[in-house]
């Protein structure tokens, strides 16, 4: 397959060999409204794109240049890579090499975020953890538990609450008290900003399509975020109990 059937649909521009800077926003206008002159001038700054220039030094865009401006602008809209990762695949594409393995995908959102089975109360929940039931309010209290609400007013917890009471419980059993909860529950809350900060574009478009995007974007960095973090922190004690 040729490089440029490789980078995008190819693009048809009849009976023209090359158009300039602004063509090119006109062509791909409706795709990419927002694109603009400084943003193309900022890809061949970057090495992305490389526009033979006429005699009076205009650039002048050929079918290639446009597929790599295609290819590019979507990687970073769908899929939200920087620039220097979509260089790195250009160039390895370039040089008729692979990318690397595909990265490994954790479970389906659908499971992931799938909608609770149980429906426990406070007390079912406490009993449940090996709780005390003063301990869940302040559990809820500091955001560590997110219940919800009957309509009579009651807390409704699920499995996702009762995995994490389970592990409230082990920690304290331990030794550790709230306040050392309450740090560990601070990691949590960055990496959430982190994750809603990266589909926050798609999040602002009230389509369904565009939030199914969003879902299966926030479920497999969530995973992978925190295999990371579990990782991270395995390697740091491991590191400490060598001789």
């Amino acid at each position: 397959m040729a490089k440029s059937e490789r980078l995008a649909r190819p693009v048809s521009i009849t009976g023209r060999s090359t158009r300039s800077i602004g063509e090119v926003i006109t062509f791909l206008r409706d795709e990419f409204p927002e694109l603009s002159v400084s943003k193309i001038r900022f890809l061949e700054t970057q090495g992305l794109i490389d526009p033979q220039r006429s005699q009076s030094g205009y650039r002048e865009f050929t079918d290639d240049d446009l597929r790599r401006i295609q290819y590019v602008l979507r990687e970073q809209r769908d899929h939200f890579l920087p620039l220097k990762v979509i260089k790195a695949k250009l160039q390895a594409w370039e040089a008729g090499t692979k990318s690397g393995p595909a990265a490994e995908s954790g479970p389906p959102a659908d499971i992931y975020f799938a909608e609770p089975t149980e429906a426990l109360s406070a007390s079912e929940l406490a009993s449940a953890c090996g709780l005390d039931p003063g301990v869940i309010g302040d559990l809820i209290n500091l955001g560590i538990l997110l219940p919800r609400t009957s309509s009579r007013g009651t807390w409704i917890f699920d499995e996702v609450d009762r995995s994490v009471g389970h592990a409230a419980a082990r920690l304290l059993d331990r030794g550790l008290d709230i306040r050392h909860l309450r740090s560990i529950k601070l990691g949590a809350d960055r990496e959430y900003d982190v994750l809603i900060q990266l589909a926050g574009p798609l999040l602002r478009h009230n389509n369904p399509e565009s939030r199914q995007r969003a879902t299966d974007i926030l479920a497999d960095t969530a995973h992978a975020a925190s295999q990371l973090q579990e990782g991270v922190l395995k390697g740091r004690l491991r590191a400490q109990l060598r001789p």
